[in-house]
Formats: structure tokens, sequence, C-alpha cells
């Protein structure tokens, strides 16, 4: 007698039932279809891929087995369908329902232009996590520590869907901090309130890319960890090589037990690796309560 595996990852076909701009920056996007039964939600900032339709590569040219990247790297690159990484925002599995919020900006890409253009009706690919998932995920970059007096949640426009999907699944009792940079004054309102949580939200308007974020989170810094000695941090090329940390356990559990502050960074890699060595080097905290994403690249196309 033969087992069949049970997946507790897949690739979901899934057609947009309903567009919601919620401000200026943040479109959402709810995907329906009976496929979406045993779509999972292990929680906080749970990563996706969507893959986008395109004339030259439809939605059934991408392989979806579980090689399917490694197939998607052979294809030729005019032949590729094109995929992006998001959050997962909400699921209702009794409406085989999935809410995905993405960023809406001048159209720049495949990505933009499928956001700026789409309709209800429209098809995507989702790959995530099924309903079978138990135990730690991978696609999930929130780990803290199980005891931390402080949380500090920073990014730009990018990261604010992660940013709220976590603030909303936080105890009430927890502590912290967010930073964020948005594009413009009525995208502050896109983040639900944490009555635990200080709020430091400014629109980028005509200022500097992140110039925002980088003070905010330095000033931040400052009331909530002395200025001291700190770990040596390895430089990352980020022009070659990937800016993702999240500091685990073998198992894939929290590396550390406790720790006075847990920093959780997501955004473009360039200010997210400078807020990184801020926080390790410059104010000497622990490099195992630092999860870091850089989930983009000024002047390049990210999957």
């Amino acid at each position: 007698m033969t087992s069949t595996a049970i997946r507790t990852a897949r690739f979901f076909r899934a057609r947009v039932t309903a567009i919601t701009d919620l401000t200026p920056s943040f479109r959402r996007f709810t995907f329906g279809g009976d496929d979406l039964a045993d779509y999972g939600d292990p929680g906080f900032d749970q990563r996706v891929k969507v893959v986008f339709p395109a004339p030259e590569a439809g939605l059934d040219t991408m392989p979806v087995d579980d090689a399917w990247y490694a197939t998607w790297r052979d294809m030729p690159e005019d032949a590729r369908p094109t995929f992006r990484t998001y959050t997962t925002r909400a699921v209702r599995n009794l409406r085989n329902e999935v809410d995905i919020d993405m960023v809406a900006h001048d159209v720049l890409g495949p990505a933009s232009a499928w956001i700026e253009q789409a309709s209800v009706g429209d098809e995507v690919l989702i790959c995530g996590p099924t309903t079978a998932h138990e135990g730690v995920s991978f696609g999930i970059d929130f780990v803290p520590p199980a005891r931390s007096e402080r949380i500090l949640l920073a990014g730009d426009e990018t990261a604010a869907p992660a940013i709220a999907v976590i603030l909303e699944q936080l105890a009430a009792d927890a502590r912290g901090t967010v930073v964020l940079e948005v594009p413009h004054a009525d995208d502050i309102a896109y983040l639900p309130r944490h009555p635990g949580f200080d709020y430091v939200v400014a629109a980028r308007g005509d200022g500097a890319r992140h110039a925002h974020l980088v003070r905010a989170v330095e000033d931040v810094a400052a009331q909530l960890v002395p200025e001291g000695r700190g770990a040596e941090v390895e430089e990352i090329d980020i022009d070659s090589d990937i800016l993702w940390e999240v500091p685990r356990t073998a198992k894939g559990g929290a590396a550390l037990k406790s720790a006075p502050l847990y920093a959780w960074l997501a955004g473009e890699a360039g200010a997210i690796k400078a807020l990184r060595r801020h926080l390790v080097t410059d104010h000497g905290v622990d490099p195992r309560a630092v999860a870091f994403m850089g989930y983009w690249r000024l002047g390049r196309a990210e999957n």
C-alpha cells in the first residue's frame, strides 16, 4: 500500500472577488475560489508568493510541483511567469477567501502594472501554506523570544501589511514601538492600533526616501537601549547577496528565551542594513534579537 504525502504548502488558483482602496498607497485584493478551502494561516507575517499572468507567460506555464523554483530558474527569462512576495493579510476558510494588501505605486514593472489594472474576475496563483501545516512556519519572520520587554517593528510601506498583521495578533499586554515610513499622509491610517505600542509614523512626502525611517529608529533606539559597544556585524553586499536573517534555534523557534528588546526590521535593503548596524553595533542589541529582511532594493525588481 502506498501513502500520499500531505502537502503543507502548495499553489492555489484564485480569482479576484473584490478590490478595496484602503489608502492612496494600499490596495486590498480579496481572492476567492473553491481551491482556497485549505489555504493555511500560521499567523503573523506569513510570506506567500503571488504569480501574475502575462501574455508571454500565462498561469498555466508556472511550475507548481515541489521543485518549482529550480524549474522556474531554468526557464528562459522571457518565458518565466512573474511572481512577487506578499503577506497574507486575512484568511476566511469558511468563505474560501484570502485578503492580500499590496502597495499601489507608479507602474514600474509587471507586478505594479497588474496591481494598477486588475479587475474582479482576474486570476492568480498563490503559493502558500495549507491547513495541514503544523509547527514552525519558515515563511514567518516574526520569531520573538517568549519574553520581550519591548518590541520594535520598523519598515517602509512594503513592510506595512506584515506589521499590521503582527499588531493584530500580538497579545494585548505586549509593549513596543512601531516606526513606519509611508508615501502619503493619508497612508498613516492604514495601521491598526495596539494599546501597548507607540506609533512613530510619518509620510515621506517630497523628502528623502527612508530619512524618517532611519532617523526615527535612531531616536527610538536611544530611548530603549543605551549606546555602547555592540557586536561586530557581518557586512552584507546588498548588490549581490540577500539581506535576510531571522535568528532561530535549530528547531525553528526563537534564538533567545528572553530579551529586553526584540527588533523586526523590513523594507528597502539599504535602509534596513543601516538600521541593523545601528542597533547591533552602536547600541549593543543582541544580534539574536534582531530579525532583518531586505524586501526590495532600489532600482531592482525582486521576486
